[in-house]
């Protein structure tokens, strides 16, 4: 049972009075039935009654009526899809274990086991002491995501199951009606809408508007009921024209005018701040016809009958939506200048837009035609277990649930001409961990349509994206600033906490190392005993979470060096001459990843001078050595260690010049196709001050280190359009 107080139940007596309804319901489902299953079969959904009726004896539901009424018209709902005998004996027995003393072993006995599977994926988990209830509702749709990859009946048991919940609010209280309406907007709507099942979805929006704003509902529902009649004979006009015309053509078509959902005209409303009068004022129709090849002729006639509106034109058949929905829409100008929204689909293309996935029961003679939303619905579920599985906690689950659910789908190619759906928004790297995780990690750059860009750049559809890797490529942090899609946020955490233990692990051996070696020491001379001790006195778990948390900042190398040979039982070893350096430096490699930071306020690169500065929690920030924070650096004694780059130090590195240029036309350009000539990409221009004659400009750029920098430094300054040129000091 869900925990809406529609269905909250209290143990009276059963009333007589409400006998009546329940065989009215029983009445239905079985003449339903009996219009798609067989007798055996309908026999096991009578049974199923039977025994749930004989659960739920003597619970009422708040509005008084017998607690069984509710699951009868949640199979109700599903027999209308055609639901198999298994789904509607689930859809009467779904709140038996929860809410009754029957247990899932018990309706394995009396039904089978997917009949008990089924309820069991519906049934709400128990609720946990000291849970909130965001936390409790998380788990529970957590739990019932699980149970959907199983079976998809489960999500279709639980959306009817819902429905009927939602068409019952009206006994509750307002706080827990729109506590309720916004899950149910947040969560189940989106479902039914990524599931491709819209007549559900639609109805749910609106019951959620009413009871959340039931004046707003009221407003706006009599306002349209009043424009309708106003409406009425320009409607019978533009019908009557599209039909003359679309006759004339010999085309056998359906014509129908389109009422735009009440939840619908709000967030329009609400999303474009215009007024109801604005939103009403577009005529739409549908119209349905037996082929593909029809669909795009029909469109044409239509285009041909009224002016289309240029960039208003969509093409739903040829790339279907996220959930399967196939359809050409189109504005065009029509009479005294009132906008009509056309529809073009097949009669089986809206009957797969109503029902979505429900349509591969609703439909069982046309399998074929069922299996692509099938298909799209089992992907949806594989990347929701994959993100699950990564997820903390149910929370965060949610949140990622929440961003995969609210598409506006983009289409790209990769280069071998296969098509990517992304949600509006999405970028470079949202598209390279959307074709293979291992990619999203190695990318370092990408082309558009041959062009380079930057990894932020939002797609846009019908550009072809190609991913340039690296071998020790790494996923930056920044991305999860602009990243929009679950799979990617996810897959960057997951690959940085990685890194960041792995990293750190590595760098506070390197440093520990390196305190011991000026004292003469290495580290696997060091007795295994003190080490034991040593960590029972930090209250440290193991030898390798010490290391990390040196690697880390959390714990000064010098000191744990110090604690590790404050006695004489180490054996020392000689060292040569330039190992016994007592101020050996650190190497830096530029490749540390998270534990190793390069300052953003003097921006050092690989030839720089360089001094290292602890920062708990962040490990090593570098900066370089005539550095304007030096000097506070250089009082934290404790907390700075010389550090040099490594020989074999590679990679892109940001580095900030100063420049000034002839503000004339092109200026801009001609620097930049420079600074791309030399291998090197701009990653932000800053105009820091202009006139009629002169530009000054910050510009971003990568390079490789110091040589790369006064190369192109030097090309620059060859430019005639360059005044002056340095490096900016950040």
């Amino acid at each position: 049972m869900s925990n809406l107080a529609a269905t909250e139940i209290v143990c009276l007596p059963k009333d007589g009075q409400f006998k009546n309804l329940e065989i009215e319901f029983v009445a239905c489902l079985s003449n339903i039935l009996k219009s798609y299953l067989d007798t055996e079969q309908i026999a096991q959904c009578l049974r199923a009654y039977e025994f749930g009726a004989a659960a739920h004896v003597g619970q009422i539901r708040k509005s008084g009526e017998p607690y069984i009424c509710h699951p009868l018209s949640v199979a109700i709902t599903l027999a209308e899809m055609r639901m198999d005998a298994d789904g509607i004996s689930a859809a009467i027995l779904h709140d038996v274990i929860e809410d009754t003393g029957i247990s899932k072993e018990e309706l394995a006995a009396q039904f089978n086991n997917e009949v008990a599977e089924l309820v069991d994926g519906v049934t709400k988990l128990s609720k946990i002491e000291d849970q909130s209830h965001a936390e409790a509702q998380a788990e529970n749709v957590r739990k019932m995501f699980l149970a959907m990859a199983k079976d998809l009946r489960v999500i279709i048991v639980k959306l009817a199951d819902r429905l009927h919940n939602m068409e019952t609010l009206g006994v509750m209280q307002p706080p827990k009606k729109r506590r309720i309406a916004r899950e149910t907007l947040d969560i189940y709507a989106p479902i039914a809408n990524r599931l491709g099942m819209n007549s559900i979805r639609h109805r749910l929006e609106e019951l959620s508007f009413e009871a959340m704003y039931p004046l707003r509902y009221a407003v706006l529902n009599n306002s349209i009921k009043k424009a309708r009649g106003n409406r009425r004979k320009m409607i019978d006009t533009i019908e009557s024209s599209i039909r003359a015309r679309l006759k004339e053509a010999s085309f056998p078509c359906d014509v129908v005018g389109r009422e735009k959902n009440i939840y619908s005209i709000y967030k329009k409303m609400v999303n474009k701040k215009i007024p109801l009068a604005d939103v009403f004022d577009v005529y739409a129709f549908r119209i349905y016809c037996d082929g593909v090849d029809a669909c795009y002729r029909i469109l044409g006639i239509m285009h041909n009958l009224y002016k289309p509106i240029p960039g208003r034109f969509k093409d739903y058949i040829a790339l279907p939506k996220e959930n399967g929905y196939q359809s050409l829409h189109s504005i065009l100008m029509g009479p005294y200048g009132v906008p009509i929204e056309i529809q073009v689909r097949t009669h089986e293309m809206h009957r797969m837009s109503e029902s979505g996935i429900a349509a591969h029961w609703l439909y069982k003679t046309d399998m074929d035609k069922t299996r692509n939303v099938q298909v799209l619905a089992k992907e949806w579920l594989k990347d929701l277990l994959e993100i699950q599985k990564s997820a903390g906690d149910s929370l965060e689950f949610i949140d990622n649930l929440k961003v995969d659910l609210f598409p506006q789908e983009v289409f790209v190619f990769t280069p071998n001409g296969a098509i990517i759906k992304l949600p509006r928004g999405a970028t470079i790297v949202d598209f390279a961990y959307a074709v293979h995780t291992d990619l999203g990690n190695a990318c370092v750059s990408a082309r558009i349509d041959k062009q380079l860009i930057p990894l932020q750049t939002e797609l846009e559809s019908g550009v072809t994206v190609e991913i340039i890797t690296a071998k020790d490529a790494r996923p930056n942090p920044l991305w999860l600033n602009y990243v929009i899609t679950a799979r990617a946020r996810l897959a960057i955490r997951n690959r940085l906490k990685h890194i960041e233990g792995q990293e750190a692990y590595n760098l506070g051996q390197r440093l520990l190392e390196n305190e011991l070696l000026k004292m003469d020491v290495q580290l696997a001379q060091i007795d295994g005993e003190k080490i034991t001790t040593l960590l029972k006195v930090l209250g440290i778990k193991s030898f390798e979470k010490l290391l990390e948390d040196i690697g880390l900042g959390n714990k000064m190398p010098f000191l744990v060096a110090k604690q590790l040979t404050q006695d004489d039982v180490h054996t020392h070893i000689k060292l040569d001459d330039d190992a016994k350096a007592q101020n050996r430096p650190l190497m830096i490699k530029g490749t540390e990843g998270m534990v190793v930071t390069l300052a953003k306020c003097c921006r050092p690169i690989p030839g720089d001078e360089i001094i290292g500065f602890f920062n708990p929690g962040k490990g090593i920030v570098v900066h370089q050595h005539d550095c304007r924070n030096h000097a506070l650096i250089k009082k934290k004694q404790n907390n700075w260690l010389d550090v040099e780059w490594g020989e074999d130090t590679k990679g892109d590195f940001v580095t900030e010049i100063r420049i000034e240029i002839l503000n004339q036309r092109g200026s801009l350009a001609t620097i930049a196709t420079t600074i791309s000539t030399l291998d090197s990409n701009i990653e932000n221009v800053t105009v820091v001050d202009q006139d009629a004659q002169v530009s000054v400009d910050l510009i971003m750029l990568t390079v490789q280190n110091r040589v790369h920098l006064a190369k192109i430094m030097r090309r620059l300054k060859e430019l005639s359009i360059v005044l002056k040129i340095t490096r900016g000091k950040g």
